[in-house]
């Protein structure tokens, strides 16, 4: 080998270097720019949203025409906020070039939550959806049954696969789980005692 080929190899190595690095920093300020201006774009808007829609009185129409009160106004214009911090973080990363990377780490974690939300949502649904069926299948109450579960003592009005409707002597409604009609220890009573 030659000791001046390797002499130049490695000034030439170290001379990339610098560069890199270089390039690397000016790509970092310029996300970081992109970042700030993003925040504070996504908050200007954000505010100015929510003052339109409030001069409009978006909440107090919504409240009129569907008789529930909602903050739409403080939804919509939350929503405007991150939202726009998201297309600029975004940005921020396509300047760096690792928007592929996390935009799939983001839909990963997202799909992930999805699955998890369905999944402790069925926890409590299916357990009530198959005593439901148990409980139309042997049909030992029915609607217009008096029952005593626990302390709990009413009227069967109406079941459905999920719950059972009772009314109590009170005339209050309470909704009993199927599956701790199945579970617990279930009287029937005469129609005499329960009035």
């Amino acid at each position: 080998m030659d000791p001046v080929n390797n002499a130049s190899i490695i000034t030439d190595s170290i001379g990339i270097l610098p560069r890199l690095l270089s390039g690397l920093f000016t790509k970092l300020v310029i996300a970081v720019i992109i970042v700030l201006i993003g925040l504070i774009a996504g908050r200007i808007l954000g505010k100015l949203i929510h003052k339109t829609l409030h001069e409009v009185e978006l909440n107090r129409i919504i409240k009129k025409a569907a008789g529930i009160k909602v903050s739409m106004e403080e939804i919509i214009s939350t929503f405007i906020t991150y939202f726009i911090y998201f297309i600029f973080i975004v940005m921020a990363l396509n300047q760096l070039g690792l928007t592929t990377v996390v935009l799939h780490m983001i839909s990963g974690a997202v799909l992930i939550i999805i699955i998890i939300s369905i999944l402790l949502s069925i926890k409590d649904f299916m357990p009530n959806m198959f005593a439901g069926f148990f409980i139309h299948q042997k049909r030992f109450i029915k609607d217009g049954d008096i029952i005593k579960v626990d302390n709990t003592e009413g009227k069967v009005v109406h079941i459905n696969l999920v719950e059972t409707k009772i009314e109590t002597k009170q005339g209050d409604i309470i909704y009993i789980p199927n599956s701790l009609l199945t579970k617990k220890t279930v009287v029937k009573l005469k129609k005499k005692k329960f009035r």
